[in-house]
């Protein structure tokens, strides 16, 4: 829902918006968007990731941030809160709230995130010169999906528990789907799914 129906507000008036709000908005050129809760599934998983990618970069320049960190999207006007995203470049450190140079950037799906997910922000996502990956984690099944930049598209691979290993590049880790699942009940993906 938008909520700036009347003004669009300029990136700045949506900082400082946001900076005092108690609920978390996302901003798409000028419209600001409330953002729904989660499950207990998707911050499970959520934090799984989290835990995973945290221990790998320990020592290393880069940081992983969990859910209260917006990306800034500059060549599309935007700020999103990805559920996770990886940052190696130093130009980053100087921003508290919003990091622009992200080289991984994770989603966990919702049903009523997903097609925008998929869509519009990934298709904002893609304007990040620094984006290597961007990976769709779904909450109701065991897959995980990841769109690698190539020099000329992106490319795309799945995994589920018939192909649970795979290498996110961007950042040198190797994960499992059992790992990232840990802790979570959901269905069996089967497959037809």
């Amino acid at each position: 829902m938008a909520l700036s129906d009347k003004h669009k507000l300029t990136p700045e008036e949506y900082l400082a918006l946001e900076e005092n709000s108690l609920i978390k908005h996302e901003y798409r050129d000028g419209e600001v968007y409330a953002m729904a809760g989660t499950t207990d599934n998707h911050n499970t998983i959520a934090g799984n990731l989290y835990t995973l990618i945290r221990s790998h970069l320990r020592g290393t320049d880069c940081r992983v941030y969990f859910a209260d960190i917006k990306a800034k999207i500059e060549a599309k006007n935007c700020f999103y809160y990805p559920d996770l995203l990886v940052t190696c470049d130093t130009r980053d450190r100087a921003t508290a709230t919003y990091k622009s140079f992200p080289n991984l950037i994770i989603e966990v799906l919702s049903e009523s995130t997903e097609g925008f997910d998929r869509g519009d922000k990934f298709n904002d996502y893609q304007t990040l010169a620094s984006l290597e990956e961007y990976v769709v984690v779904s909450s109701t099944h065991q897959r995980v999906e990841i769109f690698r930049r190539k020099p000329s598209h992106w490319q795309y691979e799945a995994y589920t528990l018939e192909r649970p290993n795979f290498r996110l590049e961007s950042i040198a880790l190797d994960v499992g789907i059992p790992d990232i699942y840990e802790d979570v009940v959901i269905e069996r993906m089967s497959n037809s799914n």
